[in-house]
């Protein structure tokens, strides 16, 4: 069993390694095009609007075959998507092709889990799981970076222009998004050696209307089962908030840092760096029945995000960013494995987790039109991050609340 989750994780390593990798390639490309600043926040938004619109079908999907098979066709998609990406398809197209492969690919790698391992290891599992994503994340941002910067223009590109035959490869992002093409085909031929499982909850009928019927039934059995509801509400709003700081940062940063682009894509590195500590601290001290204590966790988290507002030091910025990033990662850990035990329970882990996925991205697509909204009407970054922090403070203020409610209710 060990050497299949390794595997897996492998697998979801250098998927999601590309996933943050070309996230920073398209916005450079984004700025190679000139498109207008709102695009930026609106890219991801393409990426996540598959996560809605295919939420009903994608938990039905990855519970009717075997979830290597599933993670495989997944990153077959990603491959399509980002190779539409270098032969000029805008990238808001492109993105959006390559968000179909993720939502496909999430109930997979989540769901997995729950079928290779008992109860009392998924806390374990998600920390493994979660902070290798984290470490991904953070390379990626990295790599990214560096594949859109000076250096890769100067020293590579200009070399390959000079071949006969380069591809059609003239700028940095271009290049940047070639070697993620290649990222994702190393990420499909990990996932042919994942052992075929047994499908756990083979579909008795197929249509369009059962499925979103069945999608509906799930959606209110995880919302209407309390353990269910806290920690959907609470993994929601994080990735919402979390997505969304992540552009904020490169946006705040190049105010109050004057940071490049290549900076920006760096800093954001850093609460990924804190989150992977978080996820580290979750593993040793939370179990499983005490998930629903960290929840004043995420009121920190609020704080801290709108002390950013007076930092002029990178060095300060670098301190807070892990120190949120720690908070989020003690308090998302639990509340993933808690929302994917229930889930587990009460429907199949590949139906709960397309649940998850729904609500998670469409928190995120609101959070992220509010943000391009903002932008579009002048709000200054400083603004932003002063009405963000209070979200943050305040929503987690109001979950706690209402959930210390139910407990005391139930007695």
């Amino acid at each position: 069993m060990n050497r299949i989750f390794y595997i897996i994780l492998s697998a979801q390593f250098f998927s999601s390694l590309a996933d943050n990798a070309l996230l920073f390639a398209a916005i450079a490309l984004l700025k190679d095009l000139n498109a207008p600043a709102w695009q930026t926040p609106v890219l991801h938004q393409f990426f996540v609007f598959s996560f809605i619109i295919l939420a009903p079908f994608v938990g039905a999907f990855s519970d009717a075959l075997p979830k290597g098979r599933v993670m495989f066709i997944s990153n077959g998609i990603k491959v399509v998507g980002c190779f539409a990406m270098l032969l000029g398809l805008h990238p808001l197209l492109a993105y959006g092709l390559v968000g179909i492969g993720a939502a496909l690919y999430s109930p997979a790698k989540y769901g997995i889990l729950t079928e290779f391992l008992p109860s009392n290891r998924l806390v374990w599992a998600n920390s493994w799981m979660e902070g290798l994503t984290v470490g991904s994340i953070i390379l990626g941002a990295i790599f990214g970076g560096f594949l859109i910067g000076h250096r890769v223009e100067d020293e590579v590109v200009k070399q390959l222009s000079a071949l006969k035959f380069n591809g059609g490869i003239d700028t940095a992002p271009e290049f940047a998004i070639f070697v993620v093409f290649i990222l994702y085909f190393i990420a499909a031929i990990i996932n042919c050696y994942i052992p075929k499982l047994p499908v756990e909850h083979s579909l008795t009928k197929r249509t369009i209307g059962f499925l979103i019927v069945d999608f509906w039934q799930s959606f209110l059995s995880l919302w209407k089962d309390p353990l269910g509801q806290v920690s959907l509400a609470v993994t929601s709003l994080f990735w919402g908030a979390g997505t969304s700081l992540r552009f904020i940062i490169i946006a705040w940063s190049a105010v109050a840092l004057s940071f490049d682009l290549e900076q920006a894509t760096q800093l954001t590195a850093v609460l990924a760096v804190g989150l992977a500590l978080g996820a580290i601290v979750a593993a040793k001290a939370v179990p499983l029945d005490h998930a629903v204590k960290v929840l004043p966790l995420g009121i920190g988290m609020g704080l801290v995000t709108l002390s950013m507002v007076w930092v002029t030091d990178w060095r300060i910025s670098v301190a807070l960013l892990i120190l949120v990033g720690i908070l989020a990662g003690c308090f998302l850990i639990p509340m993933n494995a808690l929302l994917q035990f229930r889930g587990h329970k009460l429907m199949g882990s590949g139906h709960s987790i397309a649940v998850q996925n729904f609500n998670e991205n469409l928190s995120i697509l609101l959070m992220l039109g509010a943000y391009a909204l903002m932008i579009d009407n002048g709000l200054s970054i400083n603004s932003i991050v002063i009405l963000f922090g209070l979200f943050i403070t305040a929503t987690m203020a109001l979950l706690t609340k209402i959930h210390t409610h139910d407990q005391d209710s139930r007695g």
